[in-house]
C-alpha cells in the first residue's frame, strides 16, 4: 500500500494498493484479464448512471462497506474496472484499510 495526499486536498490521505489474487479467483469475472484497475470517484451512483446512459456495461452489484462503496464496469476490451467511492464522513479514508 502506497499512501499519498492530493495537492488540492492535502488533509485527506489516499492510498494506492497492489493486491495479488489467487489464480483461481473469480473476482475479476467475467473479464479474462489477470488484473483490474480501481478508480476513485466522488459519486459512485452518478458515475455508474452516466456510464450506463453512455452504453457502458455496468455490473448491477454495488457493495457498501465501512471503507466505501464499490461498483464495476467493463471496458470496450472486456476488462473489469472497479470504481471506489471512499466514505465522505472520514477525513482520513485509509485509516481503516
Amino acid at each position: 500500500m502506497f499512501h499519498w495526499r492530493s495537492v488540492d486536498n492535502p488533509e485527506v490521505q489516499n492510498a494506492t494498493v497492489w493486491s495479488i489474487f489467487d489464480a483461481s479467483s473469480s473476482y475479476f469475472d467475467p473479464s479474462k484479464s489477470p488484473v483490474m484497475l480501481n478508480y476513485i470517484v466522488d459519486d459512485l451512483a452518478g458515475v455508474l448512471a452516466d456510464l450506463r446512459a453512455a452504453g457502458v456495461t455496468v455490473d448491477d452489484k454495488v457493495e457498501e462497506c465501512p471503507y466505501g462503496k464499490f461498483g464495476w464496469i467493463m471496458d470496450p476490451d472486456n476488462n473489469r474496472i472497479e470504481l471506489w467511492e471512499p466514505p465522505k464522513a472520514a477525513a482520513d479514508t485509509t485509516a481503516e484499510l
